[in-house]
């Protein structure tokens, strides 16, 4: 297991976030609207050296999809179709799963033992649409592997491979079972204003480790969300806020926007964390969310 480096020197830079209204967060901690930017900096400075921090470090936390879909995918707007309504028709025989744990290895040589869910559960949560549509034809499934990123970096991870009809290259979904969620060090903010709302979760994060997006939640009839951001040494903090908002009738709806941000030096190893909940920005993929989820 690779060593754990203390993370003590904060570097904080942040944007501070002002409004109206109160937060609350668990133990009697009272959070005012401009103290917004201060919550942002408990967050990064609670997990900062923390036991949750050095199990982030040594344990294996999906950050990036756990499907990736078959080169040239997808071939006519039928398959597309297919794909986001989860329609599959499977006409094969699905492998049990291997009674051998599936080993994890980083780029650095440190692998990780996991168990491995069987071909059949890994099927299942692809195939979700209840739709008579069109379907993706799965004719053969075996063990493989991947490439995924993780809270660690790149890592190659068991994985399930999908043969699917019409192309050359399978569709792959990962293999191992995810561990528990990590307990924040710090309790979630109980209550969303306008001022800091919790992100709906991670989109990408760009080659160059500097460009996220991220998605963030709003309503019908303000002007959108707007994410802040403060980086930490061994953290980058989003605090999620909603723009333009007015007392007047609007609809009870929930929209989702992606937002992009910048950072000031790439992202590396640090982890990605939302100030209202306390803990790390949950990565959604196609089916399932990754195990940093809330």
């Amino acid at each position: 297991m690779r060593s754990y480096k203390l993370l003590v020197t904060l570097g904080l830079v942040a944007a501070a976030v002002v409004g109206c209204g109160d937060l609350s967060v668990p133990g009697g901690e009272h959070v005012r609207d401009d103290d917004t930017a201060e919550r942002a900096r408990r967050v990064a400075a609670a997990w900062e050296g923390s036991e949750t921090a050095r199990a982030w470090y040594q344990g294996y936390y999906l950050l990036g999809d756990a499907v990736q879909l078959p080169d040239g995918a997808f071939h006519n707007d039928a398959d597309k179709r297919a794909y986001a309504a989860q329609n599959f028709d499977l006409r094969t025989p699905l492998p049990d799963a291997p009674k051998k744990p599936g080993r994890i290895r980083w780029t650095d040589g440190e692998a990780l033992s996991f168990p491995l869910i069987s071909a059949r559960a890994a099927y299942d949560k692809l195939d979700r649409g209840e739709n008579s549509g069109p379907a993706l034809t799965v004719t053969g499934a075996r063990l493989g592997s991947m490439t995924v990123l993780t809270s660690r970096g790149k890592a190659t991870v068991p994985a399930w491979l999908f043969t699917v009809k019409g192309y050359d290259t399978p569709l792959k979904r990962v293999a191992v079972t995810p561990p528990k969620p990590l307990r924040s060090p710090i309790g979630a903010v109980q209550h969303e204003t306008d001022e800091l709302v919790p992100l709906d979760g991670l989109d990408t994060i760009a080659r160059d480790g500097r460009t996220l997006t991220v998605r963030a939640k709003h309503g019908a009839c303000d002007d959108g969300p707007a994410v802040d951001v403060l980086e930490a040494e061994g953290s980058v903090v989003f605090s999620a806020s909603i723009r333009g908002t007015s007392d007047g009738p609007c609809t009870s709806q929930s929209l989702v926007k992606k937002v992009t941000v910048k950072l000031r030096r790439p992202l590396g190893e640090r982890i990605l964390l939302d100030a209202f909940t306390g803990g790390p920005v949950p990565y959604e993929g196609p089916y399932s969310a990754s195990p940093n989820s809330r």
